[in-house]
């Protein structure tokens, strides 16, 4: 079917919502964007504070992760990377939305967050070819882009801390990979069910 705002078919997900209102044209649908932009970042940040610390990992499990593949899946490319990127600045910049409420730049738990930004951008670019259409597709585009997220992760994890190769990936990614898998589960279910329901 063909999106009203767009005139085309819907790519993702957050395609099928209406442009601004008030708005007319091309103005209505940069507002739109604009507000998804902002409320995958505050979405992405809110996850960020549902946080359980690891005992001998300084990476806690967050709902970050989980936040930013469903952003990334909704928003399409552009978007999504927008997003997170508007997440990291303003994170940088203050705002207390990082894990366990904090903010800043560095720390060995950044690189994450640097990740998300090419997480989301990947994984948008796959859910506008269709990678969020059905559950095994989803599996798939979730686990690249969880594995974009610990490409830029584990490098900071070690260069901060100084561990090892080794024991950054038990520390930094093998004690999350049940987390992980239970929120590509969720994933799974959540996208393609969303395009059911859409009836697109």
């Amino acid at each position: 079917m063909v999106n009203a705002a767009t005139g085309a078919r819907p790519a993702v997900l957050s395609d099928l919502v209406p442009a601004f209102p008030a708005a007319s044209g091309a103005l209505g649908v940069r507002i739109r964007d604009a507000a998804l932009v902002l409320g995958g970042a505050a979405l992405t940040g809110l996850a960020a504070q549902i946080s359980v610390p690891v005992p001998g990992s300084p990476v806690p499990v967050t709902g970050q992760t989980l936040a930013v593949v469903l952003v990334g899946a909704a928003l399409g490319l552009n978007r999504a990377a927008l997003s997170m990127a508007l997440y990291m600045i303003a994170g940088v910049a203050g705002v207390p939305w990082f894990a366990h409420g904090s903010h800043g730049f560095g720390g060995a738990t950044f690189g994450y967050v640097v990740g998300f930004v090419a997480a989301a951008a990947l994984v948008g670019w796959l859910a506008q070819h269709g990678g969020d259409r059905t559950a095994a597709r989803t599996v798939g585009t979730m686990i690249l882009g969880n594995l974009v997220i610990y490409a830029f992760g584990l490098p900071v994890l070690v260069a901060v801390t100084g561990m090892d190769l080794g024991t950054a990936l038990v520390e930094g990614a093998g004690k999350f990979v049940v987390g992980d898998l239970l929120k590509i589960a969720v994933a799974a279910g959540l996208l393609p069910t969303a395009w059911r329901l859409a009836n697109k």
